[in-house]
């Protein structure tokens, strides 16, 4: 038992060990040494487990899917829905936060679909000023302004293959209303002419918005939402990847080194056992995208080959509203008194978890994960919580 306190108080869940004796009474014990926490990959997981992927008539595994690095299963059955929809010529929506990878799984679907190797055209509709998403999209003709050269849009350059509409909710209620006419007859028209042309493209769109809410609200065109949301992806943020983040930071790390390598004086970087337990343990709202740009500034911070915990933390950018960050990020010194900061931090969850909980004290240690409604008797009664 001895053991397993260790390690749950030096990886997962941090917390102050102590030890008893006779002779020294009752102290807290040092432990001189960083573990690693890493998610272990799920030991006990069924047995006919291979079996039932074996006969769920799924289109054989395509390495266009190995850049989507992941271990949880809810990223497991994202990509074995993304495998399914690839082969069939149908929109695709994708939905997720900011840095989750939409672009990614879009490239993704479009190399396992039977339109690899024609255009993948990626456009990034918040970029396009909204007096020139009709060229942009569809064409313009020579000599509709002074100095214009004819140009063909978006959807003639994707021709054959798909057209990626990144940041689709971004769009005004005019282009809305185009891009609902070229997707429904197929054809698109230049502007400064009459005579439509047609083409074949699939599109995919992408958007960090719940289109369903943005129609509710009126934002959003509700025909053109079903229009594209045929098969509908949705990629859960980092948060709620269990498992995939130690996956991830390997190798976006390996990718840190890469891109660094033939920069003057740089040394390949690894991560100590600190940093890699504060890596493991931060919320990542900004995803897959802002782990990168942590590693690569801890990479620069980092003189020797080792990122240290130190290096690590002053890598984070802070979350936005998050007291956690708050606490963890506070410089040393100054005043700095670590038995008042956790006495801060415990009677804070205790009181939202007996909130929750209703006064409820056997939900409310469920809620914090203390073993019984007596242990959070006990901690209530030595940080002050009053209920």
């Amino acid at each position: 038992m001895a053991a397993v306190w260790m390690l749950l108080g030096k990886t997962l869940f941090p917390a102050e060990l102590i030890e008893s004796s006779r002779e020294q009474g009752v102290k807290t014990a040092e432990i001189p040494f960083d573990i690693a926490a890493e998610f272990l990959p799920d030991l006990l997981r069924e047995q006919d487990e291979r079996l039932r992927e074996q006969s769920a008539a799924e289109p054989p595994a395509t390495p266009e899917f190995a850049d989507i690095i992941h271990r949880s299963r809810v990223m497991a059955r994202l990509v074995q829905r993304s495998r399914r929809v690839a082969i069939r010529n149908v929109p695709v929506l994708i939905e997720g936060e900011s840095g989750t990878g939409k672009e990614l799984l879009a490239r993704a679907i479009h190399q396992a679909s039977p339109r690899r190797g024609k255009p993948f055209v990626a456009v990034n509709c918040g970029a396009i000023p909204e007096q020139l998403i009709e060229s942009e999209l569809f064409g313009i003709a020579k000599g509709v302004a002074t100095g214009t050269d004819a140009r063909e849009g978006f959807f003639k350059v994707a021709d054959g293959g798909v057209l990626f509409l990144d940041e689709l909710g971004e769009l005004p209620a005019p282009a809305q209303v185009k891009l609902l006419r070229a997707l429904q007859e197929g054809a698109v028209t230049k502007l400064g002419t009459r005579t439509p042309e047609k083409v074949d493209v699939r599109v995919v769109a992408a958007t960090n918005r719940n289109l369903a809410d943005e129609v509710a609200a009126g934002r959003f065109r509700e025909d053109l939402f079903y229009r594209l949301a045929v098969a509908v992806l949705k990629i859960p943020p980092l948060r709620e990847r269990s498992g995939d983040v130690g996956l991830l930071v390997d190798r976006l790390l390996e990718q840190v080194n890469r891109e660094s390598a033939g920069d003057p004086g740089f040394k390949d970087k690894n991560l100590s056992a600190g940093a890699r337990n504060l890596l493991l343990a931060h919320p990542w709202p900004g995803n897959v995208r802002e782990l990168l740009n942590t590693l690569r500034r801890a990479a620069i911070w980092t003189e020797s080959n080792t990122i240290s915990a130190e290096d690590a933390r002053e890598a984070l950018l802070p979350v936005p509203g998050a007291r956690r960050h708050d606490v963890l990020g506070r410089p040393l010194g100054g005043g700095l008194n670590l038995p008042e900061l956790l006495s801060e931090v415990a009677r804070h969850y205790l009181e939202r978890a007996l909130d929750e909980a209703a006064g409820n004290k056997t939900k409310a240690a469920d809620l914090v994960g203390l073993p019984s409604y007596q242990t959070l008797t006990n901690w209530v009664q030595r940080y002050g919580v009053q209920r």
